[in-house]
């Protein structure tokens, strides 16, 4: 029992500590951010709203996570918006867009799309991962 507590308990510490990385690296270079925005292949009329809701959303879900009231909250967060990410990385990996946008985050700017499609992957595995063992501990 203890042990599911920690892989818990880490867990929320790698998903949370993801989120404020990006979080921060979007709000630093947030001109750089803004910028990329417009060269992803979707509606430019969307950055006005995404430009300031996608750090805004990271930021919350880690505050969501590292709350121990409303982590399993966090996790369901973190599951969709990576869920989301996933999805894009796959489209934009298989070459469903005519054009390949440039990448995101600093950390993940020099990581071709697979790479980064297998991260997404691994860090969704791990906040479904998240959910499953929180919902355990609180039957």
């Amino acid at each position: 029992m203890k042990a599911k507590h920690w892989i818990t308990e880490l867990i929320i510490f790698l998903l949370a500590a993801l989120f404020i990385y990006t979080a921060v690296d979007k709000l630093l270079q947030y001109n750089r951010f803004v910028w990329q925005l417009d060269n992803q292949p979707f509606d430019k009329r969307l950055r006005p709203i995404l430009a300031p809701a996608l750090p805004a959303v990271e930021l919350l879900l880690t505050i969501l996570l590292l709350w121990r009231k409303t982590s399993l909250i966090g996790l369901y967060g973190a599951a969709i918006l990576l869920s989301i990410f996933t999805i894009y990385i796959a489209l934009v990996t298989f070459k469903f867009y005519e054009r390949i946008p440039c990448s995101c985050a600093t950390a993940f700017e020099n990581l071709s799309w697979p790479v980064h499609l297998l991260i997404n992957t691994v860090f969704l595995s791990i906040a479904v991962i998240g959910i499953r063992l929180a919902k355990q501990q609180s039957e």
